[in-house]
């Protein structure tokens, strides 16, 4: 049986989760990366997508995360959330709306750097509401 750690989810609103889970599958910016217990200690950023919780009793929690931070020890794992909800919760029309004003950020970046960020976080969302929204 996996060795349980700490893990928490914050958002500004509301602290989420705090419970020992067994594994945490958290979107970073450079990929969707699984932490579990004794982990290399590590700082990341995270994008729009879902963090997949395994709970110490086998459960599994999914929540939708808008952006925000991940620090990770060896013995805990927190997630400091922009904006965060679980996923049976997921209001559509707020993440269409999210959409709607990223493609509005786009149409507007005045910099080439303004339209890549822009680009990335549109594609961000828009990935996100293929894998949580039905067809």
């Amino acid at each position: 049986m996996a060795e349980a750690f700490h893990f928490e989810l914050v958002s500004p609103e509301r602290l989420l989760l705090s419970a020992e889970v067994t594994e945490v599958v958290i979107p970073g910016s450079e990929g969707y990366m699984t932490v579990m217990a004794r982990h290399a200690p590590l700082m990341t950023t995270i994008k729009p997508g879902v963090i997949q919780v395994k709970l110490s009793d086998g459960k599994q929690e999914s929540y939708v995360v808008f952006g925000g931070f991940a620090d990770i020890s060896q013995e805990a794992c927190t997630v400091l959330a922009e904006s965060a909800v679980h996923v049976d919760d997921l209001n559509r029309d707020e993440l269409r709306n999210r959409i709607q004003g990223a493609r509005d950020d786009l149409d507007g970046a005045a910099t080439h750097e303004q339209r890549t960020k822009a680009e990335q976080f549109l594609h961000q969302l828009m990935t996100l509401e293929g894998s949580v929204l039905p067809a």
